[in-house]
């Protein structure tokens, strides 16, 4: 009975290969196991499922704007901590965490820019920072570009991508809603095209201001575009939901959104548009 057992010890490899950290990735809708340069060829997009993966504004900056044309403005900005607020963490560790490992100074990067030609203002907000939550300073930057849009006669584009108010600033935060929506008064008033692009997710406070006040809504395909997340609408309607609410093809189909737009197409839809509204 001894013919099972093994005689050879296992084969061993002496020197075992690694794979390299942030060569690969999966989709998380389709499983496909994905090669960063091929996603990124793409436009971070699953080439096989068409799924939208969140990228942030050095992202959307190389992908629709003018190769060049970004330049960056309110850069002095940062986030101040006037109630000291402690939830699992300080916010003020919450805030340099969150510059540490994005390298960004806050969840919105504004600036002048060119799409296809077309001068603008051009507004970005990276979900990498602190969930891209709307505070004082993500408020008052977007009220800066806009009144720069204004003093220039400019167009003023945004991308939005947000989880809602920033809950570490309370009251402060909740004020941004009127303050991002009365400048947009101002831009309608002198006529100038305001333009927001969805993705995901944009949600909560964002939602309920500026996101939704664009002259002309875009959205991602698949993003989830709302106030209150789904199941918190679940649990106080005690009712179950339609298949795929809250997406941007829902919300096109009910006359919440204009148009879905896949990301490659993005920058052409953007410039055809700008090309249409022009500036008085």
């Amino acid at each position: 009975m001894a013919w099972f057992l093994r005689k050879k010890p296992n084969i061993e490899e002496t020197h075992p290969r690694e794979l390299p950290e942030g060569l690969w990735t999966k989709c998380p809708r389709c499983n496909a196991i994905l090669y960063k340069r091929q996603l990124e060829e793409h436009l971070y997009t699953c080439p096989t499922c068409g799924h939208h993966f969140r990228i942030g504004s050095p992202q959307y900056i190389a992908i629709l704007l003018d190769d060049g044309s970004f330049s960056e403005t309110h850069t002095n900005l940062r986030s101040a901590d006037p109630l000291q607020f402690v939830d699992t963490k300080p916010y003020a560790k919450r805030l340099e965490d969150a510059y540490r490992s994005t390298g960004l100074n806050e969840a919105l990067t504004t600036g002048f820019a060119r799409i296809a030609g077309h001068p603008i203002v051009f507004g970005c907000m990276n979900f990498s920072f602190i969930g891209g939550s709307m505070g004082s300073v993500v408020g008052e930057k977007f009220l800066r570009a806009a009144l720069d849009a204004l003093q220039q006669r400019l167009p003023y584009v945004v991308v939005c991508a947000s989880g809602g108010a920033r809950m570490q600033e309370s009251s402060l935060s909740l004020m941004q809603m009127a303050k991002t929506s009365a400048v947009l008064t101002q831009l309608a008033q002198a006529r100038l095209p305001y333009i927001t692009v969805l993705t995901d997710p944009t949600t909560g406070g964002v939602t309920a201001s500026f996101a939704m006040l664009g002259d002309i809504i875009l959205a991602e395909p698949g993003a989830l575009i709302g106030f209150a997340g789904p199941r918190v609408i679940e649990q106080a309607t005690r009712q179950k939901l339609p298949e795929g609410f809250q997406r941007a093809e829902f919300l096109q189909e009910h006359g919440f959104v204009d148009l879905v737009v896949h990301r490659k197409q993005l920058r052409s839809t953007l410039a055809l548009l700008l090309e249409l509204l022009g500036t008085p």
